[in-house]
């Protein structure tokens, strides 16, 4: 018997008594109720006097599909058990009938028992008290258990969550693929439709929602492979919804086949999205007619430095950031980007609050939205880490990640 089975029977056995479980050991896999009757009688009778007039006067009155004997011949009824004894010429006991029948059927046999009028040669009365939910105990003891599993995972150490997050990486790696050299998920090729992003990190996180029909472009220089698959299926242009993104959507329109056009909300980025954002801007695409209608409506935007005029405030960043990459150490930089204090990754919320005048926080670690919310209090102007798990970025803080400064490359 396997030890869940023991530790099942243990719990049991706090309700019913450990006789009765030793008795139900072979039935208790199926159980779902139990019969409990007590039973009165007005002479001496035994425990096989009890069995047989249950089975005799019961045969019979509930039809074939409720016979008694045939029940516990399939097993539907489990070995009854009786616990009799005699005192001052009278006899008296409980009666237990283990069921694996529904509880409308299990309330049918318990009340077929109350018909017993004569067990042996004396009168006899048999009185259910209860109906009881086997499952109940099994139920609690699923919660119990369920509880301590827990407790192990929360005592996982930080270390070990970061392995599980490097598993998952790999497994969304894994799932990504090639269509004619570029990034794409494994059922653009078989799909009627598809979903055009800019970057490889865009990719990524569609297919972490469910999304495979997905390819990037790499870049503001459309490829032939996404403008011939766009002569062949219903294509969605899902695009950031930033100047870059703007560019790229006229380029798109110029010469692809464009059905559809999805954004994200204002200052997002596709990769940044979660689940639940990607897949309400995707049910709130819109035709390619009505995209073009916003994009003339657009106010000219201001002046913003293409990949080429990189500023030296992102080649600064990427220079921190690069050194940073290993150490698990964070640094806090003034207004000209000079260091203002380095400490480890773990002690940046406690000073942060705590140091002025910091218009950038760059570390070796994961962008919270704890952290992001945080620097926004505090007026930080860029939140430099390896990858974000932001999911409304604050308007006044720019969100940055090493991937980021691998997508600039693209726009030169």
């Amino acid at each position: 018997m396997p030890l869940e089975g023991k530790k099942l029977r243990e719990v049991v056995a706090k309700r019913i008594g450990k006789k009765e479980v030793s008795v139900m050991r072979e039935d208790i896999g199926t159980t779902k109720y139990l019969v409990h009757a007590k039973i009165e009688a007005s002479g001496v009778v035994e425990r096989p006097d009890v069995v047989g007039a249950i089975f005799g006067q019961t045969e019979g009155l509930l039809g074939d599909e409720l016979d008694l004997r045939e029940l516990l011949k399939t097993g539907r009824i489990g070995r009854l058990k009786v616990d009799i004894s005699s005192n001052h010429g009278k006899s008296s006991g409980t009666i237990m009938i283990p069921s694996s029948l529904d509880r409308v059927e299990t309330s049918i046999i318990a009340a077929a028992l109350e018909t017993i009028s004569r067990v042996g040669p004396c009168e006899a009365t048999i009185k259910v008290e209860r109906i009881e939910d086997v499952r109940d105990a099994k139920r609690r003891f699923i919660v119990e258990r369920a509880k301590e599993i827990l407790d192990f995972v929360e005592k996982a150490a930080p270390e070990t969550q970061e392995i599980a997050e490097r598993v998952k990486e790999s497994v969304r790696l894994e799932e990504i693929t090639e269509y004619e050299g570029l990034p794409a998920g494994p059922g653009v090729r078989d799909s009627d439709a598809a979903i055009i992003v800019e970057g490889r990190a865009d990719v990524l996180n569609l297919l972490r929602a469910g999304i495979q029909n997905v390819i990037a472009i790499e870049g503001t220089s459309i490829p032939k492979a996404v403008i011939d698959l766009s002569k062949d299926k219903t294509v969605t242009a899902f695009l950031d919804s930033d100047r870059g993104g703007d560019l790229i959507l006229k380029e798109l329109l110029q010469v692809a086949d464009i059905d559809f056009v999805a954004r994200p909300p204002q200052n997002s980025s596709v990769e940044d999205l979660t689940r639940k954002e990607i897949i309400k801007a995707l049910q709130n695409k819109v035709p390619l007619e009505h995209a073009l209608a916003e994009l003339r409506g657009k106010p000219a935007p201001e002046a913003v430095p293409s990949a080429e005029e990189e500023t030296q405030e992102l080649q600064k960043l990427k220079g921190v950031i690069g050194r940073l990459r290993g150490t698990l150490r964070a640094q806090l930089l003034d207004e000209k980007l000079e260091q203002i204090e380095e400490v480890q990754v773990r002690e940046l919320k406690e000073l942060l609050p705590k140091v002025s005048n910091v218009k950038a926080v760059v570390f070796d670690g994961v962008v919270t939205q704890e952290l992001a919310d945080m620097a926004a209090e505090r007026g930080v102007q860029y939140v430099v880490g390896m990858r974000s798990r932001v999911e409304v970025a604050p308007t006044n803080v720019r969100i940055l990640t090493v991937e980021d400064f691998r997508k600039l490359r693209y726009r030169r």
